[in-house]
């Protein structure tokens, strides 16, 4: 299982990353978690526009959903015609979110292009991968994802507060990728987001193999949350960099 970082700039692009995309490959099986603002530009670096097979979406805010309305437009208007109906798995509401962002009638919206699906807290088959969701804190409905193959496993976090869910969901994983956008001392909003410490603290509950942290907003110090989590978690941490490559 390989895990490509596409874009994780945390709630805007940065200079350097679009928003939160992540490409999951296994068995030639190519799926996306989020696909956020700018993200469409990276992906082409890496695997062809109609290469995609299927898109999870976190939840519903921009930074991590709206460069679906630019997919919807390369699957609609292809030159070798429309691209085959591809699954898109969202909590509930996600068709006619995209709809509205599009500016498309609510019926069909994007509906001839995507097949919508609406997300639950469980376990579901997709392509070669065991996929597991859970509802994690934020203003909005949203949902972490475990993704296995092959017996391995990563943890993608979405966007969250300190969260029980989380640690559950990532127990023993390879690779955690936790979003860590707040600054610890500075940011003190909760079920919003987490900070350096908490994303590391989040890990050593559960035991996971690797965390790296994500969703770190421009403004945010990323070196100083990469030492707050390293002194809460004795594993190996990395910050999310554009184009990095993991093999799980």
């Amino acid at each position: 299982m390989r895990l490509t970082i596409l874009g994780c700039a945390g709630s805007f692009p940065a200079p350097d990353s679009p928003c939160s995309c992540y490409l999951v490959e296994a068995d030639g099986y190519r799926l996306l978690l989020d696909l956020g603002t700018g993200a469409l530009g990276n992906l082409q670096q890496h695997i062809g526009l109609d290469e995609v097979d299927a898109v999870l979406l976190s939840h519903l805010h921009a930074d991590h959903c709206l460069d679906l309305c630019g997919y919807y437009v390369v699957r609609t208007y292809h030159p070798d015609g429309p691209l085959p109906r591809i699954p898109v798995y969202g909590p509930a509401g996600t068709a006619d979110r995209m709809a509205r962002a599009y500016d498309l009638p609510l019926d069909p919206g994007m509906r001839k292009v995507f097949d919508f699906r609406t997300l639950v807290p469980g376990g579901f088959e997709l392509g070669p991968f065991t996929i597991r969701a859970d509802h994690v804190n934020h203003p909005v409905e949203a949902f972490a994802f475990r993704v296995e193959y092959g017996g391995r496993s990563l943890v993608y976090s979405g966007d969250t507060g300190e969260s029980d869910a989380l640690v559950r969901l990532a127990s023993r994983a390879d690779l955690m990728l936790c979003e860590a956008s707040f600054q610890d001392g500075r940011d003190t909003a909760r079920d919003l987001h987490l900070n350096g410490r908490e994303a590391g603290e989040h890990a050593a509950r559960a035991g996971v193999g690797r965390l790296v942290l994500t969703h770190i907003p421009a403004w945010t110090d990323a070196g100083q949350n990469l030492a707050d989590a390293q002194a809460v978690y004795a594993g190996p941490v990395d910050l999310a960099r554009a184009h990095a490559v993991y093999e799980l």
